[in-house]
């Protein structure tokens, strides 16, 4: 409840400015600030102020004097006034359906549902109404603030590559491996062919082991490293603990890795990542998918589109016709109708939530009965599945995404003071 009431507060406090009733018969309303051709009530800055101590008081925070804060909560009003009027000459709307879908999510994250949490509005002396008009509000101004800012950001693959390099390098102190090895040692000052021959034994402990081979009896066997008789066991380390030489090989390389071999002036190396711990993977599945599609029309029914792809998939299960024919001459969709109904290989999320649900679904090689999507009707095969290795993919994005959001919220503060500066704004003295 504590939660549920946070977000009340969050809300009531960003978005106020809702003309509250005047207290007695002998006191009207009046405009306290002209903001273009807008204006901003008494009543909301009051409204505004008093939320504050609310909120100030919930959190046991000293405020400073009234007219300190009816300063800030006359700034906060302006610029919101001003960025929902941007709003308004841009034709940015928030439908009542979108506006329910945010009440529910509301209360799902307070843990509770959209009538417990009207009932706490009302509880807290708020209107219903009124509550939800501010939560209109608040997204009507993120809408346009997205619109307005998105396009100025701009993140060069560069300074991509230079943090993602960077987060790694942090990382990189709290990362340790657990390293198996093997030397096919060299003598000092041994002769090329010496060196060229101790190459190709190294090379060949490579084949066989990446055959199937033990490392832990190959090490024993043919290693002339410290470690041999256990089995190469270097025990754990951390990059930073590690020979150079290793350290720049092991960079990005996985449990069981075979890395090698590495020269050095005592030899030919042989690494094995046994294990490692604290080292941050992302695994994604991917699926192989074809289909066929069938869009409704005035000519084509819904349940014609239906009972046709019934049609083709019996046909195809019954070894009348390939799936591939059948896609190149009766699927609606260009972009892979030429290709035999395939889309290739990718993550089931780029789908629409229909056909995402039957690929995930999906056993390989079955053919899924008619289904409907927004896009129309479908029959669909998985034809393959596959764990991708999706890490440095995420170091990546989750490099842009830092670098968004800092670059966001510059350009925001940008945004926001460029409008003022461009506003006519004269507050009304009382």
């Amino acid at each position: 409840m504590k939660q549920m009431l946070k977000l009340v507060s969050i809300a009531w406090l960003a978005f106020a400015s809702v003309t509250v009733a005047a207290q007695g018969n002998d006191v009207l309303d009046r405009v306290a600030v002209v903001v273009n051709d807008g204006v901003i009530l008494q009543s909301e800055v009051d409204a505004m102020v008093q939320q504050i101590k609310v909120n100030a008081q919930q959190q046991d925070i000293n405020l400073p004097a009234d007219d300190v804060l009816r300063v800030q909560a006359i700034d906060r009003l302006v610029l919101q006034e001003l960025q929902l009027q941007v709003a308004r000459r841009a034709g940015v709307e928030v439908t009542d359906a979108q506006l329910e879908q945010t009440l529910v999510g509301i209360a799902q994250d307070a843990g509770i549902n959209v009538d417990a949490l009207r009932e706490e509005i009302t509880r807290s002396g708020l209107t219903w109404q009124n509550y939800r008009e501010s939560i209109r509000r608040e997204m009507t101004v993120g809408e346009i603030q997205r619109a307005a800012v998105r396009d100025r950001v701009y993140i060069s693959p560069q300074e991509i590559s230079n943090l993602s390099e960077m987060l790694d390098q942090m990382s990189d102190a709290e990362v340790e491996y657990r390293l198996s090895h093997i030397l096919v040692g060299i003598r000092d000052g041994s002769s090329g062919d010496e060196v060229q021959d101790a190459r190709e034994r190294a090379e060949k402990l490579i084949e066989r082991l990446n055959g199937g081979a033990d490392f832990v009896e190959m090490a024993i066997s043919a290693s002339s490293g410290s470690r041999a008789l256990e089995g190469g066991d270097l025990g754990w380390m951390s990059v930073n603990a590690m020979p150079t030489l290793f350290a720049e090989a092991v960079r990005d390389k996985r449990k069981g890795d075979l890395i090698g071999p590495i020269k050095s002036g005592v030899g030919f190396h042989i690494l094995k990542i046994a294990d490692t711990r604290g080292l941050e993977t992302v695994e994604v599945e991917e699926v192989k998918a074809r289909h066929i599609l069938l869009r409704t029309s005035v000519i084509l029914s819904d349940n014609r589109a239906k009972e046709q792809l019934a049609e083709i998939r019996e046909q195809i299960i019954n070894g009348e016709a390939s799936f591939e024919d059948m896609a190149r001459e009766f699927s609606d969709d260009p972009g892979s109708a030429s290709q035999g109904g395939d889309l290739g290989w990718s993550e089931t999320d780029i789908y629409d939530p229909a056909f995402k649900r039957v690929l995930d679904n999906g056993e390989v090689g079955a053919i899924s009965e008619p289904f409907k999507s927004q896009f129309g009707w479908h029959i669909a095969e998985v034809t393959d599945r596959r764990i991708q290795d999706a890490t440095e993919r995420s170091k990546q994005n989750r490099a842009y995404q830092l670098l968004y959001r800092r670059k966001y919220q510059e350009e925001l503060e940008n945004w926001q003071q460029e409008i003022r500066d461009q506003a006519y704004i004269e507050q009304v003295v009382k």
